[in-house]
């Protein structure tokens, strides 16, 4: 199963590289594929590589419900005898 996530860019620091924060993690991409992208842009990243710009409205959301599934599944553990 592939799984790609939100991110906000927060640092460009050379071209096709951005610095994006991941739910309080930074990590270092390449924006290649997205070319576009600007400092503040959410883009979903996969493997390393954003591969699409997302909207504000767009990410916000799939984050919450990443919280969501993450708080279930906690919870779920919490649970098991």
């Amino acid at each position: 199963m592939c799984l790609a996530l939100p991110a906000r860019i927060v640092e460009l620091p050379e071209t096709e590289v951005a610095v994006v924060d991941m739910g309080g993690v930074r990590k270092r991409i390449s924006i290649a594929l997205v070319p576009e992208a600007q400092l503040g842009d959410f883009v979903i990243v996969h493997v390393g590589h954003a591969i699409g710009i997302l909207d504000e409205e767009e990410a916000l959301a799939s984050l919450a419900l990443f919280a969501e599934l993450a708080q279930s599944q906690n919870g779920a553990e919490a649970a098991k005898p």
